[in-house]
């Protein structure tokens, strides 16, 4: 299938000291981020997308990628991204091009059944990073030691797994994550746990808040509650889920000290956040 190419609106020309961070960080994209920017539909980026037949690959279902068009800045990290029980990637697919624009390659997947567990889910996870940087037509554009994932229910709880197999993954965001396994006490990787207050499918207590409080305190953690969310909030836009996802991406996978603003101190005023813990990146 042919790539599908979605403009953006052009960047204003970074000043000099953003210039001279980039230099010192090289893997700053884009400009300084404002509350405006991280919450826009659109980042700075134009992209476009690719479709992966699922008989193309092995070990997943296939998917879409969405990448930015841009080369003139060098590789960006990449995210592969799994779906909840029963569901599949459009599900999710309204932050592929989201984050995409942002300056990332995302990697929506399908999984090999729609009744798989989270740890099929895991391995299905490090089989769609493996192929994105090892076979994929974007290779030549990613940069295969700054990898995260995502993913939204069993799909969470897929990412939380693959945290733990693949410690070498820079982060990971659950998405109202459900799992029988509440111990991610071997989790190193940077971890932003995106619960629902009234999810009644994954209930945060019984879910969320006990894999954040297993996640040992030395490694970098946040927990975010969406006021009077269900679990399926992830399933559509949603600025919330967007403007957190995108700052936590921005601040480890890229080294991005410039989104430590909107993740530390935590979010006051905002009503839509019913609760937020965390370590605070490099507190």
């Amino acid at each position: 299938m042919a790539p599908a190419a979605n403009a953006a609106p052009a960047a204003a020309p970074a000043p000099a000291h953003a210039a001279a961070a980039a230099a010192d960080n090289p893997y700053e994209r884009g400009p300084a981020p404002t509350k405006a920017s991280i919450e826009a539909v659109r980042g700075p980026f134009a992209t476009s997308q690719t479709t992966v037949s699922a008989l193309s690959v092995s070990g997943f279902g296939g998917g879409t990628i969405y990448y930015p068009t841009d080369t003139s800045q060098g590789t960006f990290g990449a995210i592969a991204m799994a779906p909840g029980y029963t569901a599949d990637q459009t599900s999710l697919a309204w932050l592929g091009p989201r984050l995409a624009s942002q300056g990332f390659v995302v990697f929506i997947i399908d999984t090999l059944t729609r009744l798989d567990q989270p740890d099929s889910r895991a391995r299905q996870l490090d089989s769609a990073l493996n192929y994105l940087t090892g076979q994929s037509s974007v290779r030549s554009r990613l940069d295969s030691s700054r990898l995260g994932v995502m993913g939204h229910s069993m799909g969470g709880g897929g990412t939380l797994e693959e945290s733990v197999s693949r410690p070498a993954l820079q982060a990971a965001i659950p998405l109202t994550p459900w799992d029988l396994n509440t111990n991610f006490s071997r989790d190193q990787v940077p971890t932003m746990i995106v619960g629902g207050q009234l999810d009644t499918i994954a209930p945060v207590a019984v879910h969320s808040i006990p894999f954040y409080n297993s996640i040992p305190a030395s490694s970098e953690k946040a927990y975010l509650e969406l006021a009077g969310a269900s679990h399926f909030a992830p399933n559509t836009a949603n600025t919330t889920i967007a403007k957190y996802a995108i700052s936590w991406l921005k601040r480890y996978i890229d080294n991005d000290t410039r989104y430590d603003q909107f993740l530390c101190p935590p979010p006051s005023g905002d009503l839509t956040i019913s609760q937020y813990r965390n370590t605070c990146p490099n507190s």
